[in-house]
């Protein structure tokens, strides 16, 4: 089962909505919580540390599951669509830096 941007959103805002409903809307939270997801990530690429084996805890791939999450996290407070953010912006991009590639002429891998 192929996993979208929108559908993490929409599991992340079902989660929130049971476990933790008055967290839903604390931006300030998560946006804390990213700056340090981001420094748990500089210390693991610093490190080089990857995962092996299926074991995910200490490594680069646990710390950017972690900042997609609060990335995720401060966009569904402010009920932002990031699929429709990132194909506006690469439209932005295409125009300034002058590339051809179109996110819709790229096929997903099966």
């Amino acid at each position: 089962m192929n996993l979208t941007i929108k559908k993490m959103q929409k599991y992340l805002k079902e989660k929130y909505k049971i476990i933790k409903p008055e967290e839903m809307n604390n931006t300030q939270r998560y946006f804390l919580k990213l700056i340090e997801e981001v420094g748990e990530l500089a210390e693991v690429i610093r490190k080089d540390k990857r995962m092996e084996d299926g074991n995910i805890k200490g490594t680069i791939e646990e710390e950017l599951s972690d900042v997609l999450y609060y990335v995720l996290m401060i966009a569904n407070t402010y009920d932002i669509d990031l699929e429709t953010s990132f194909r506006l912006k690469e439209e932005l991009n295409s125009k300034r830096y002058n590339h051809k590639l179109k996110i819709d002429n790229i096929k997903e891998d099966n």
